[in-house]
């Protein structure tokens, strides 16, 4: 389902006129915001395989310091991996590397083997230090979880389950406009709660132990 078909089929449920566009009334507008607040609900409750990326830093000599471009701030780190040495990157905290740059004895250049995030560009894309400084050209795989752009344009479609979307969007609307014969707020809730689970388990049964699901 697109944009405007989750908008719309929200609509129905809460037994409103369907719209041609998401932006066409004041009230679908609304209910377009609740559809991107709900789905980021989804995308941040668990390590969808749809959000799966690879971003790729390519090193260049006596440079430590990169951005990960397209990732945003949002995501989530599986693994780090330098292709050239077959070697998993680990993470360190920001002071380690710092103290290991200030001390000049100590400073290496070599084959990176920790990185650590710091600070973001004027893109919003997070930043990466990678130590030891790299002496050569190397291909760091930062594999992550990204969560999708908000849904703007009317044919956008979802990565993640359209029906826990729907259902948080509907339990949005429910609490926004006061219970009118229709759902209960709490029974809504506990629907798209149900829902996400259903999905959760659908997707850990493709993938088992690959990911853990976190309640947020």
């Amino acid at each position: 389902m697109n944009y405007i078909e989750l908008v719309n089929d929200v609509l129905i449920r809460l037994r409103e006129s369907e719209v041609e566009n998401v932006t066409s009334t004041p009230y679908s507008k609304l209910i377009g915001k609740y559809i991107n607040d709900a789905k980021r609900f989804v995308e941040d409750s668990y390590n969808w395989n749809a959000l799966t990326a690879t971003v790729t830093v390519t090193t260049t000599p006596s440079l430590f310091n990169y951005v990960l471009v397209g990732a945003g701030q949002r995501f989530k780190v599986v693994d780090v991996v330098n292709s050239e040495e077959d070697t998993f990157l680990k993470y360190v905290p920001n002071t380690t590397i710092t103290n290991w740059m200030l001390n000049t004895n100590s400073t290496e250049t070599g084959a990176p083997l920790y990185y650590n995030f710091n600070g973001v560009n004027l893109n919003g894309d997070t930043q990466v230090d990678l130590y030891p400084i790299p002496d050569a050209v190397y291909n760091i795989y930062f594999n992550t979880i990204v969560p999708q752009a908000a849904l703007s344009a009317d044919s956008d479609v979802p990565y993640v389950p359209v029906e826990p979307i729907i259902k948080y969007a509907y339990a949005m609307a429910t609490a926004e406009r006061g219970e009118d014969q229709g759902l209960s707020v709490s029974e809504a809730r506990a629907l798209a709660d149900q829902s996400l689970g259903d999905a959760i388990a659908i997707e850990n049964g493709r993938y088992r132990d690959e990911f853990v699901w976190h309640s947020v």
